[in-house]
């Protein structure tokens, strides 16, 4: 059973993110983030913060600082009671996620670092990373007409001639299907797909890219800059019939963009 008190956190939009917790016992308490492994490899990465008191009422804290960037995934929280004690798996308490609600500025540098705490389904806090060079933050998305449009923003990178979004067929690198851009009044840009180009005789998966620029490197589109952890569930767009398919865009399980088509019958 786990004992281990519920860890309230706050954000701020530099991704600096306070966490205060009161420990029962802690002779000198700190607070761990392990960076989830692949299934089946040992842990590897973690980041260890000192957890101080704060006021009289027994409560600790930590501050994450927005250096150094956290690599992208997903960092699961622990308690360290003291220097002979076995760890114990943070829960959450109130998760003060407000700086990130509007997505922050625009036009952010490069790397473009994202940090999300987060509730995981077994009821612990973690903390959702990503650290991408470039990324395109996707915005609408309206299927209508048997077409797909999709509005987005560029951070850590400018769009120049030649900027197309590219859709690969997912296992593959070289089945791709480019679309123009459309540059935008507020800064952003635009797409649009024909969904009859993307629709074969058996289902498949579109991954959705930008390449911003003629023979530069395609940069994912998705959404990753708000206080949606896991946003596969909570974004669900109609789908679109054409022929005997059904073509759908939705987010993968890291918040990136994707159509899929499925074959119908």
């Amino acid at each position: 059973m786990n004992t281990a008190p519920r860890t309230h956190c706050s954000i701020d939009a530099d991704g600096r993110i306070t966490f205060r917790l009161r420990p029962p016992t802690a002779t000198h308490p700190r607070l761990s983030l392990v960076l989830r492994p692949k299934k089946g490899r040992p842990e590897e990465t973690t980041h260890t913060l000192d957890l101080e008191p704060h006021g009289d009422d027994g409560e600790f804290r930590a501050v994450l600082e927005p250096l150094p960037r956290l690599a992208e995934g997903r960092w699961d929280t622990y308690l360290l009671p003291g220097p002979d004690a076995a760890r114990e798996r943070l829960r959450p308490g109130l998760r003060d996620l407000r700086a990130l609600v509007d997505g922050g500025p625009p036009g952010r540098p490069s790397p473009v670092a994202v940090r999300v705490p987060y509730a995981t389904k077994d009821g612990f806090l973690a903390i959702r990373t990503w650290l991408r060079t470039a990324h395109a933050e996707a915005g609408p998305v309206d299927i209508a007409d048997g077409t797909i449009t999709v509005r987005a923003r560029l951070h850590g990178a400018g769009l120049s001639e030649g900027a197309e979004a590219v859709l690969r067929l997912r296992g593959t690198r070289d089945t791709l299907h480019g679309v123009p851009v459309r540059p935008a009044q507020d800064g952003g840009f635009a797409f649009t797909v024909a969904c009859a180009d993307l629709v074969a005789s058996d289902s498949r998966i579109w991954d959705v890219f930008l390449r911003p620029a003629a023979d530069a490197p395609l940069t994912r589109v998705g959404r990753l800059l708000d206080d949606v952890a896991d946003r596969k569930g909570v974004f669900v767009y109609p789908q679109a019939t054409v022929g005997g398919s059904a073509v759908r865009p939705y987010y993968t399980v890291d918040n990136d963009l994707a159509v899929e088509v499925t074959a119908l019958g």
